[in-house]
């Protein structure tokens, strides 16, 4: 077509032609230029991410300084969605958009009881300037009381979803517009009990001079006695309330008595039935002990040593009989670490650096089914192997964790050369899969103040509002014939 005018052309029809042909030229160009967008290119990232979120494939940048293959995991449907959702709060976060989160625009609506600081920072020595005060400030970071050092972080879950409620009122606080706490309970979609019960447990479980009950103890009876009388409790006879109960015995005392409630628990080893499963109650993951290793530099297969790395206590009681079993199978293999271990003096350094070196990482049933060792595992980018037949998995729903997981069975993890062979039957192109994975998916299992999206905060409240959707659908059903009966009995008076 030639671009010269005919002498018999109108100029309007030449203009128009002019102009359909420079439109057309620059959604060609607008095109090559996304095709090889990178942090490189000089569109903004966040106008990227933007104008990618219906697409259909998402791309896992790096930022390792160099260039690599886009990475596709595997992802079901409601994961892409979720990543599409990521994409559009990143990016409107990044313009300037929908800073505001208020309970119209959250996911989920919490009101969170005003328990007195006994029940949770109180725990961790906190104080607050009047003997009127609740709350430590948390627009302020250095005002916000620090969590214990050792064994009891993995548990620490109650804190980190307290902080993140307290900081969904406050506006200088960026955080995913996914819980927000509200001030009516009837408007609420569950109610937070801020129970710091793993910490009750770990530090006031013990009597003390000549008490006949322990804090802990007390505590406990304090808060079933508060909740019995509460006008939210007795509305929906306590299914709508959420209860973090991580360490397995937090809350030993008084679980019967609250069974009705929403727990937030690391597994269901030491849980009757009728009073935590999986059908009403929610598994979170640990909080890892070792420090997290960066995507960037994460060693890769052939620059990890040792085929299989263990370290923590071997000889345990109930279930975990198999690590005496496993020990005496696989100690003196060359390629195998498995020792005794433990927090004191540099064990978790130690830990972190024996797992970033090693391929594959054991996780062992223990006297429960789960540790916080499968998610040191993940942190250090070492393939998980899951030698536990009842465990119960963090957001299993929206995760598959074959994708990143080794399982075994108990009964072929302890049949000699049953597990040696089959790990080093694994090929470096199915190994490096898995450890792509965990570099996408680690930060599903990440604990921070304020929560990011799809961190470890952010998914147990996803799980939650989850749940919140059966406990509806229980309700609508056994309201079927409720209110006919309700109609029948006016009509009768």
């Amino acid at each position: 077509m030639s671009l010269i005018p005919d002498k018999n052309m109108q100029p309007s029809r030449f203009l128009f032609c002019l102009i359909a042909i420079s439109v057309f030229l620059l959604i060609i160009s607008s095109l090559s230029l996304l095709q090889f967008a990178d942090y490189n290119s000089f569109i903004p990232k966040s106008l990227y991410s933007l104008i990618l979120v219906n697409s259909t494939s998402v791309y896992l940048t790096s930022n390792c300084g160099e260039s690599k293959a886009p990475f596709f995991p595997p992802v079901t449907s409601h994961e892409q969605i979720m990543k599409n959702q990521d994409l559009t709060c990143e990016a409107s976060s990044r313009l300037g958009i929908g800073k505001y989160c208020g309970p119209g625009q959250a996911l989920l609506k919490v009101y969170m009881y005003d328990l007195p600081p006994e029940f949770h920072f109180g725990l961790l020595g906190w104080k607050g300037i009047s003997k009127d005060e609740t709350w430590p400030s948390v627009s302020n970071p250095s005002q916000i009381p620090s969590y214990l050092d050792g064994l009891n972080l993995q548990h620490s879950i109650e804190y980190w979803l307290t902080l993140d409620l307290l900081s969904s009122n406050t506006s200088n606080t960026n955080r995913p517009c996914t819980a927000v706490r509200v001030v009516n309970s009837s408007e609420a979609d569950v109610i937070f009990v801020p129970f710091f019960s793993s910490l009750s447990y770990n530090r006031h479980s013990k009597v003390q001079g000549k008490e006949k009950f322990s804090l802990n103890r007390v505590l406990q009876d304090k808060l079933v006695e508060f909740l019995k009388e509460r006008e939210e409790w007795k509305r929906r006879g306590g299914k709508d309330h959420v209860i973090i109960a991580h360490y397995p015995n937090s809350m030993l005392n008084a679980r019967k008595k609250l069974g009705s409630a929403m727990f937030v628990l690391a597994d269901f080893g030491r849980y009757e039935a009728e009073v935590a499963n999986i059908e009403k109650d929610v598994i979170a993951p640990y909080k890892h002990m070792v420090q997290r290793i960066g995507a960037c530099n994460s060693p890769s297969f052939r620059q990890r040593d040792t085929l299989v790395y263990f370290q923590g206590a071997i000889f345990r009681k109930d279930g975990g009989e198999i690590r005496q079993e496993l020990y005496y199978l696989l100690k003196d293999e060359k390629d195998v670490h498995f020792t005794f271990g433990s927090i004191q003096a540099n064990g978790v350094r130690d830990a972190g650096k024996g797992m970033s070196s090693s391929k594959f990482c054991l996780n062992i049933a223990e006297d429960t089914p789960s540790s916080n060792r499968l998610f040191d595992a993940i942190a250090s980018h070492c393939v998980p192997v899951i030698i536990s037949d009842e465990i119960e998995l963090p957001f299993e729903d929206v995760l598959d964790y074959s994708e990143f997981c080794v399982f075994v069975h108990s009964s072929d993890a302890v049949k000699k050369g049953y597990l040696l062979n089959f790990l080093r039957g694994m090929k470096e192109d199915q190994w490096t899969k898995m450890w792509e994975s965990i570099k996408a998916l680690g930060k599903h299992f990440e604990y921070q103040y304020p929560s990011q999206s799809n961190d470890a905060v952010d998914m147990i409240w996803q799980a939650v509002s989850r749940k919140v959707s059966s406990i509806h659908l229980k309700d609508h059903r056994n309201n079927r014939y409720k209110r006919s009966q309700l109609f029948i009995e006016d009509q009768s008076l």
